[in-house]
């Protein structure tokens, strides 16, 4: 019997929670208990609307320099302005990360900052922004439009600076609303729980449909082009020049500052319940809906990688062969597709190989016919009837 029947079971009978805690085997915390006679108004299961919270899945690489999607999935950096670019990984945790490891958090999304040698410019920002899909906030049970229903943000984070930093949703539909938290005054080295509880707005708008509906942003640094007076923990109007209060520079003008964040949680509610633990295999298919690639995991995109995807493929008519494949899970949309050549017979853009008797590179395009359940190629190359034996690689990516 899983726990969270047992001790249904238990509140169902009127078990107090100090008699539950006597019986051998279960202490209750006031979360679970919380669960289980209705005092938190979201589903024991699939509470947590953020996908891969616990920093786990890392299908492009484990380290990288990007200005974007990079390593852990779903989350980015977002950086302007900057000398040097932030590195951005997935971080292992160890016993010494107090706090989340007790927890079962074994990843966190780490950022290390670059040298900022001209300092802080009013054009600067490094955040990591994390962006939901309208119909899942407007699907989530959520009465976003009466102030007292509520959902509530959870996460765990860390600076090797101490300072304060601001946090912000943003919502994409009808007239968009910021709302803006802080985190306090985060002690440098130490992990911290933070907990924000979020109340819905009038104003609020979450279309039925399967574009940007809300971000949630971690800002590290923003300049003052997007920083102003901005009252915390209410709803207001978007104004894209005053985004958050106006930022301490400290962290962003130490050189290989880090940040790192795990744990991440949004649930219908105004209860922060334990973090909802998800298997790898089920947080890596629902990252497959953002990003899917024939690599390794793990392993980041690059040409003259080894294995990639081999397939017989016919001419149908004198220099043109087409191939399509389908993806494992079906995709927020009709993907961009990156190709790359395996082995050693390329590094050109673009490119897969062929072998009609020797190996060749030829240009690899995406057809009109790719969905977001199939991807189809053509390959400009062969004679009629001839068959061609393939060989590449590819990521496809529907993220925004």
């Amino acid at each position: 019997m899983s726990r969270a029947r047992d001790l249904a079971d238990y509140v169902s009978t009127g078990v107090t929670s100090t008699e539950l805690d006597k019986l051998d085997g279960l202490t209750a915390t006031t979360d679970e208990l919380n669960l289980v006679d209705g005092s938190v108004s979201g589903p024991l299961s699939h509470r947590n609307l953020i996908i891969n919270g616990a920093m786990q899945v890392a299908q492009r690489g484990t380290s990288a320099t990007v200005n974007g999607f990079g390593t852990v999935d779903r989350f980015k950096t977002d950086h302007n302005g900057v000398n040097e670019n932030t590195t951005q990984a997935q971080h292992t945790l160890t016993s010494s990360d107090t706090g989340p490891y007790e927890e079962g958090f074994r990843y966190s999304f780490h950022i290390t900052n670059g040298n900022q040698t001209s300092g802080a410019d009013a054009i600067d920002r490094i955040i990591i922004p994390y962006i939901i899909e309208a119909q899942d906030i407007a699907n989530s049970g959520w009465n976003y439009i009466s102030t007292s229903s509520y959902i509530t943000l959870s996460f765990w984070c860390k600076s090797s600076v101490a300072q304060n930093f601001y946090g912000r949703l943003q919502t994409s539909d009808g007239t968009a609303q910021n709302y803006v938290f802080e985190t306090g005054s985060l002690s440098a080295n130490t992990w911290t729980k933070i907990t924000k509880t979020i109340p819905g707005n009038s104003n609020l708008q979450f279309d039925n449909n399967n574009d940007a509906g809300l971000t949630i942003e971690f800002n590290l640094f923003r300049g003052t082009d997007t920083t102003g007076s901005v009252t915390l923990n209410t709803w207001a109007t978007y104004n894209a020049s005053t985004r958050v209060p106006d930022m301490t520079s400290t962290w962003y003008t130490t050189n290989d500052a880090t940040w790192e964040i795990t744990g991440v949680q949004l649930e219908r509610g105004q209860v922060a319940t334990p973090f909802e633990h998800r298997t790898y295999a089920d947080e890596l298919q629902r990252c497959e809906r953002y990003c899917q690639t024939s690599f390794d995991t793990g392993v980041t995109p690059a040409y003259n990688t080894s294995k990639g995807i081999y397939s017989t493929v016919p001419c149908y008519q004198s220099g043109y062969s087409i191939y399509a494949f389908n993806l494992s899970t079906p995709m927020r949309t009709t993907p961009s597709v990156d190709f790359y050549c395996a082995g050693n017979q390329d590094t050109a853009a673009g490119h897969w190989s062929f072998h009609d008797g020797s190996w060749h590179h030829q240009d690899i395009n995406l057809h009109s016919s790719t969905t977001e359940n199939i991807i189809c190629c053509d390959i400009r190359t062969g004679t009629t009837d001839q068959a061609l034996l393939m060989n590449g690689q590819y990521i496809a990516f529907a993220e925004f």
